[in-house]
C-alpha cells in the first residue's frame, strides 16, 4: 500500500470517529433536553418571562401601544391571557413529573401564540411599527423555541411511561 492510500484509510476512520461522536453528542444533548429537570426549568423560565410580559402589557399598554403600533385593548387583553398561561406553567414547573395533558396544552397555547404574532406581523390586521414588528417578531422566536423546547419534554415523559410500564 501507498502512504496515500493508508493516509486515505486513516483520514476515513478518524472522520467515521468523529461522525460517532457526534452522534453520541446529538443523542447526549436529546435526553439532557428530555429530562425533567431540564423541562422543569424551562417551564418556570417560560412562566416567569410571561408574567414579565404581562406585566408589561398591563401596566405600560398606552405607553407600548404608541411605541409597538398595537392596539392598547389588545395589549391588555394578552397581558389578561398571559397570567392565566403562567399560572399553568408555574403549576407545571413545581411537579416532580409535569402531567402529560396540561404540559401539551402549554406547548399548544406557545405555538398559537407564536403563530398569532407572526399573523399580526405580517397579517395586515395591525399596523405595527418597526420597533412593533421586531417585538411580535422575536416573540414569534422565542416563544416557538419555549414550545419546542416543551414538546422534547412532553416526549420525554411518553419515552419514561413506557419504560415504566415496561418494567
Amino acid at each position: 500500500m501507498t502512504s496515500e492510500v493508508i493516509d486515505g484509510l486513516h483520514a476515513a476512520a478518524h472522520d467515521q470517529g468523529l461522525i460517532n461522536t457526534a452522534r453520541s453528542a446529538s443523542m447526549s444533548l436529546t435526553a439532557q433536553l428530555s429530562s425533567t429537570t431540564v423541562l422543569r426549568r424551562v417551564l418556570a423560565f417560560d412562566a416567569v418571562s410571561g408574567a414579565g410580559t404581562g406585566a408589561l402589557h398591563l401596566l405600560l399598554a398606552p405607553l407600548l401601544s404608541t411605541w409597538l403600533g398595537l392596539p392598547e385593548a389588545l395589549l391588555q387583553a394578552s397581558g389578561v391571557a398571559i397570567f392565566a398561561f403562567v399560572l399553568l406553567a408555574g403549576w407545571l414547573a413545581l411537579q416532580s413529573s409535569p402531567p402529560r395533558v396540561p404540559l401539551m396544552t402549554i406547548v399548544l397555547l406557545n405555538a398559537a401564540w407564536a403563530l398569532a404574532c407572526l399573523w399580526l406581523a405580517f397579517g395586515g390586521a395591525v399596523s405595527p411599527t418597526p420597533l412593533g414588528l421586531t417585538y411580535l417578531l422575536v416573540q414569534t422566536v422565542v416563544v416557538f423555541a419555549l414550545a419546542e423546547l416543551e414538546w422534547i419534554g412532553w416526549r420525554g415523559l411518553a419515552s419514561s411511561d413506557k419504560v415504566r410500564f415496561a418494567a
